[in-house]
């Protein structure tokens, strides 16, 4: 019954995710709308059937039965619905299409920029309620590669330890990844990194991100830890040879170990028993153990690395977490730009990387059990921005299509004809309809292949 709980437990984080960001998107247009003087019909989250409600003044608040998406109904405008009624009579004083451009276009935007709003905010309030989590670059050592990774692919040679990214100084780390998003989707990806005194540039080669998204092998933290013995858990066979905490691994069969890594596939490929040499204290000692042949474990665990890299949690005030959000929020916005941009240009394979609810819904829960409500809630940013980039793409049916179209009428003071505006809107539905299709497609072919 596990795999039921799992699934219930997806659905429901997704759920909660998808709730979230459609409120506050839909919101944003309502806000706008009843700002200057729009009558709204509906405010929907989901589309219809409709399922259940209540109506208050002239607008009817409800829940609609196909969950991913919702929608606001502002009188006088042709949306989604492809409602042509009102066009038969002279427009109102309380109508979408008697206001002006300006009014249109804020109305139009808000609900993308509500959900700017609400990642800037929710990386704000987990800054300045947990403090920025950093390590300094200069406490990271050298990193292990492993042969054939994609690191490796890259130029990265073991004993590396790196210092700049695209050209800047590497002053502090706080993912587990080395850099920030909007650097490691940049179309002119470039590490510079220390070797042997001198300092060295890597030019990542055509499909590098490609084989980082098929291989998920380049280098982390990870690593970079030692293959210092942090934990030993009873009854494993290291425990049972008389490995302890403290140890230190230098050799695995007479060859020299260095990494956590390094070890751990020395360990995974053994077919029988290794002769480790540990440094404990002054001493080195010769331990065979024996790894368990149905796990390829030995039962121990790597140096606390919060403790070993010199983790530290700043804490920035409300000034400082304000900044902190900000940056926090462009890096993102720009990292999936980049993205999207690697997608069109094919640096990225779509089939590979496109991904539709399924992925979303199971990227949220990951997020979600990993790191908790925090991890939640940084997903639901993420996804928010995400979000904000789709609907303002000029399609029509999306916001940035409606967009399209106010901008044409203020620049040519005539609205494209309804004819035009029906002709594209069924044809923003046919594309939008046929994306979900092959991300969902996508989705369930990338698991069975899995």
């Amino acid at each position: 019954m596990d795999w039921l709980f799992s699934l219930l437990q997806t659905i429901a984080v997704f759920g909660a995710a998808i709730f979230i960001l459609v409120l506050v998107h839909e919101l944003g247009h309502f806000l706008a709308a009843k700002l200057f003087g729009m009558r709204v019909e509906r405010f929907s989250i989901g589309f219809p059937p409709r399922l259940f409600g209540f109506k208050k003044g002239d607008t009817d608040y409800c829940i609609s039965a196909t969950p991913l998406g919702g929608y606001v109904k502002i009188s006088g405008m042709i949306d989604e619905s492809m409602d042509t009624e009102h066009l038969q009579s002279e427009p109102k004083d309380y109508e979408y299409r008697s206001k002006p451009v300006w009014q249109r276009i804020i109305v139009i935007t808000a609900g993308v920029i509500f959900n700017m709003i609400l990642a800037y905010f929710i990386f704000t309030g987990i800054i300045m309620s947990q403090g920025m989590n950093q390590i300094p670059a200069e406490n990271v050592g050298p990193l292990y590669v492993p042969e054939g990774s994609t690191a490796e692919m890259a130029g990265f040679q073991t004993g590396d330890r790196l210092v700049g990214v695209r050209g800047r100084e590497l002053q502090y780390i706080s993912s587990q990844m080395l850099i920030s998003m909007s650097d490691f989707t940049s179309s002119d990806l470039r590490f510079t990194v220390e070797r042997e005194g001198n300092q060295v540039e890597l030019v990542t080669p055509p499909g590098f991100l490609d084989e980082i998204s098929r291989n998920q092998d380049f280098v982390t933290l990870t690593n970079a830890l030692p293959s210092g013995i942090g934990v030993v858990l009873p009854g494993g066979s290291a425990a049972e040879a008389g490995l302890q905490e403290g140890d230190e691994v230098i050799a695995i069969d007479g060859q020299e170990v260095a990494f956590w890594i390094q070890m751990v596939s020395k360990i995974q490929n053994a077919d029988g028993e290794l002769l480790f040499t540990v440094q404990r204290g002054d001493s080195q000692i010769d331990i065979p153990i024996t790894p368990n042949p149905s796990t390829g474990m030995i039962g121990v665990g790597p140096v606390d690395p919060f403790t070993h890299f010199g983790f530290e949690t700043k804490q920035l005030g409300f000034f400082g977490s304000v900044r902190e959000g900000v940056r926090e929020t462009n890096d993102t916005f720009m990292g999936i730009i980049n993205g999207f941009g690697q997608l069109l240009t094919g640096a990225l394979s779509v089939r590979e990387n496109l991904g539709g609810p399924i992925a979303i819904a199971s990227v949220s829960a990951e997020a979600t059990e990993r790191g908790g409500w925090i991890g939640f809630w940084r997903i639901t940013a993420f996804l928010s921005i995400t979000l904000a980039i789709m609907n303002i793409l000029p399609i029509p049916m999306l916001d940035g299509g409606h967009l399209m179209f106010l901008i044409y009428e203020g620049i040519t003071r005539r609205e494209p004809s309804v004819r035009v505006k029906m002709a594209l809107q069924q044809i923003g539905f046919v594309l939008i309809i046929g994306l979900m299709i092959f991300a969902t497609f996508n989705d369930i072919l990338r698991y069975v292949t899995n």
